[in-house]
């Protein structure tokens, strides 16, 4: 079992910039799939930006690209969100995810298929 811990939320204005952190421990040698999903009060679970842990290809929710950049360190155990150009609907609880299996692109966006959660960082961005 793969164990997640996000940090590096906070609050910052808009047009700022975070870099989000999630440290794995565990089995990350069966972790396929990981991916970054926000939730704002009141809204449901959103996706962010996946990636897959061995060969690093990425996908992005059309709201964030060209501003945010999930990245990986497999020698490290730690996955990344670096975002910028930061705006107010951006503010949410950011939770990392993972599952050892390769999702397939249809299912990416799907939380429930996510085995694996972080506790969730705070970002607030302020206009």
């Amino acid at each position: 079992q793969v164990q997640l811990v996000e940090s590096g939320g906070g609050l910052v204005q808009a047009g700022g910039s975070l870099r989000l952190s999630c440290a794995a421990s565990g089995q990350t040698s069966s972790t396929y799939t990981m991916g970054w999903f926000r939730q704002a009060p009141g809204k449901e679970r959103e996706f962010v930006a996946s990636i897959r842990w061995t060969y690093g290809i990425t996908y992005y929710t059309e709201s964030v690209k060209g501003r945010f950049t999930i990245s990986r360190d497999i020698a490290k155990k730690a996955m990344y969100l670096q975002m910028n150009s930061l705006k107010p609907e951006d503010t949410a609880v950011y939770h990392c995810a993972a599952v050892s299996r390769a999702l397939p692109f249809s299912d990416l966006r799907a939380d429930n298929e996510y085995s694996n959660w972080g506790q969730g960082t705070q970002v607030t961005v302020s206009s």
